[in-house]
């Protein structure tokens, strides 16, 4: 049967399955569980999704083996079940291929574990290892092995020397995980493990996992140079963002698809997919394998002639807000909140007020705290058409798929709306309605790469959209986070994706910022400050606690001098004024938040900037 898969591959290219691990956590499996050992206690589970991948045109499965090796085990309390998970895994795996003609791959990972000379696991003992599972899996009868997700290259040559020891005529597919610059973990190089992976015997040599397919592409073109072997490519869909504890993956279906005929030209013969991949995905892949070359060419065609992206305009031309941003003026927001019903007399009046006294744009947040509010794309049109000044709109994914995202950012720069502040969302739980749920196709990051593609002309499947939008990209960023290197990191990530202004949340301590700009230096983008006048001491506690801002005690202990509710909000604006005084040469602009709707308190903030904006009425 072995010889089956290289005859296949001499035919044209083959179409192996997606992820395992997306599904099982789709399906409500923590990730926790033992995955390999489910192989054993949840059979039906596991040969379900294999035929699911089948019907949706597969010609590979991969056994659900993926981490069955004595170390990744014994870290579950499974290793005595090694030899049964992994002759199970291929047992479920042939059991559902049994009316489709489709072949059985054998999926064997690294370690787990650090091998010599990183690691004190030697390589005859790391070898060992990987001939136990592979020993178990030939048992059974698997057509072909994928050595999948390794990072360094000596461990995966353990793992081909063991499959050669096991069975020499068993085809291997050696695959490396790679950056976004085509580099494995030890740094190799495309043209350093193309031709080694080709001259340590395997078959078929390729990448797996860890980014999308752009940047697999681009390696694999690297590849394609340097050796004459067969390539694979089994990319994520897209690169995973987490949000609460979920990775979040942006490639839909057809936009994989898309780069199926880029990937059989540069040579792929073994096409797949890894973390984030569905049936779904695989589906439309296969139907685009099966067009044949008149669709290759109208494809070729309408990338070249359709899907050109237009530039967008210059900052400075997009909203008055852009403008003064470009022209590094300093610039000022106070927050409206969307009343929870339909009347919304009292913000307008607020939003003519705060016009009045020379704010340069009205902040809308959405739903804040997941509370069920008027839409906050409906305040910005009216604070556009009735009041006259420039709404700032957040916009979260918390209750968008990429479909209703794209539509309603569409809708938003037909009416004129220019200015986004990209965030993720509170998740429901926290707010009125725990029982509601979110959808989170993408997180703040995501959401920024969609409002650049937007600005460029296209949707997130490179489809021209026939004009282009014209938004200010902003995103909202916490330099009190608990976990500073990680809010630095996913910041990296947004200026990246286009993040053009940056918002942060309510400071208290001007040292977390003053360490957050310098950290953020090198991404060139201004910062807006959050600057809110405290009410109470209560009203500090939550912020603290509820909201995660970090308030240093000094300012509780300001806020508890005040005896009655007058004091604790007079002195709240005189902290807010001493916080803006001393960050407003630090920074690019603030935002003013108006607790309760206190318009005049923000006001009285403001003009902690020296210039009296009521006088200047």
């Amino acid at each position: 049967m072995s010889t089956g898969f290289l005859s296949r591959l001499q035919k044209g290219a083959v179409l192996c399955d997606g992820a395992m691990g997306t599904l099982l956590y789709a399906k409500g499996i923590f990730i926790n569980r033992c995955y390999d050992e489910l192989n054993l206690s949840a059979p039906d589970l596991i040969r379900g999704i294999h035929q699911d991948y089948l019907k949706a045109g597969a010609d590979v499965i991969e056994t659900n083996t993926f981490g069955a090796n004595s170390f990744r085990l014994s870290k579950h309390g499974c290793v005595d079940k090694l030899v049964e998970i992994n002759r199970q895994g291929a047992r479920l795996a042939r059991e559902a291929t049994k009316n489709f003609d489709a072949l059985v791959a054998g999926a064997v990972g690294p370690l787990g574990v650090r091998i010599e000379p990183l690691g004190k696991i030697a390589l005859a003992e790391a070898r060992d290892a990987f001939r136990q599972q592979i020993v178990a899996l030939n048992q059974e009868g698997v057509d072909l092995l994928i050595l999948e997700t390794f990072g360094y290259l000596e461990e995966l040559h353990q793992a081909i020397l063991a499959a050669r020891d096991v069975n020499p005529e068993l085809p291997v597919v050696a695959q490396v995980t790679i950056d976004e610059d085509g580099n494995c973990l030890d740094g190799s190089s495309p043209e350093h493990y193309g031709p080694q992976l080709e001259a340590w015997g395997a078959e078929v040599v390729g990448c797996n996992c860890s980014v999308g397919p752009v940047a697999m592409l681009d390696a694999l073109e690297r590849v394609r140079a340097v050796t004459t072997r067969p390539l694979s490519a089994q990319p994520n869909a897209g690169i995973p963002r987490s949000v609460e504890g979920r990775n979040i993956y942006l490639c839909s279906p057809e936009y994989m698809a898309n780069f199926m005929e880029p990937f059989v030209n540069v040579g792929v013969r073994l096409i797949g997919g890894c973390c984030g991949t569905t049936p779904e995905h695989i589906h439309t892949m296969k139907l685009f394998l099966k067009v044949g070359s008149a669709r290759a060419s109208s494809y070729k065609l309408a990338k070249t002639t359709e899907t050109k992206p237009v530039e967008p305009p210059p900052l400075s031309e997009r909203s008055a807000l852009g403008r003064k941003v470009a022209n590094g003026e300093f610039v000022t927001m106070v927050e409206i909140v969307p009343p929870r019903g339909i009347d919304a007399r009292r913000e307008l009046d607020g939003a003519k007020f705060l016009k009045s006294v020379g704010v340069d744009a009205i902040n809308i947040p959405d739903s804040p705290r997941a509370s069920a509010r008027l839409s906050n794309q409906a305040l910005c049109l009216l604070v556009k058409q009735e009041v006259g000044i420039e709404p700032v709109l957040h916009y979260t994914c918390r209750d968008r798929n990429v479909l209703g995202i794209q539509s309603d950012l569409l809708g938003a720069s037909a009416v004129g709306i220019r200015n986004l502040i990209c965030i993720t969302g509170d998740p429901p739980k926290m707010g009125d309605y725990p029982d509601a749920t979110a959808v989170f196709d993408v997180d703040s990051i995501g959401l920024v790469n969609i409002v650049r593609n937007l600005n460029r002309g296209l949707d997130i499947g490179g489809n021209p959209t026939g004009s282009s939008t014209a938004f200010v990209i902003a995103v909202g960023a916490n330099p009190g986070s608990p976990n500073i290197d990680e809010e630095i990191r996913r910041f990296e990530y947004k200026v990246e994706a286009g993040a053009e202004l940056a918002v942060t949340q309510p400071v208290f301590d001007i040292r977390l910022l003053e360490d957050f700009l310098r950290r953020i230096e090198h991404c060139h983008v201004p910062v807006v400050a959050g600057i809110w006048p405290l009410t109470s001491t209560r009203n500090a506690e939550f912020m603290k606690n509820e909201l995660r801002v970090s308030i240093p005690d000094e300012i509780f202990a300001r806020m508890a001098k005040a005896t009655t509710a007058d004091a604790a909000r007079a002195e709240g604006v005189a902290i807010a004024r001493d916080m803006l005084a001393a960050v407003k040469d630090m920074v690019q602009g603030a935002q003013i938040s108006a607790p309760f709707g206190r318009y005049s308190c923000a006001v009285d903030v403001l003009e902690a900037l020296g210039t009296s904006k009521r006088a200047a009425v």
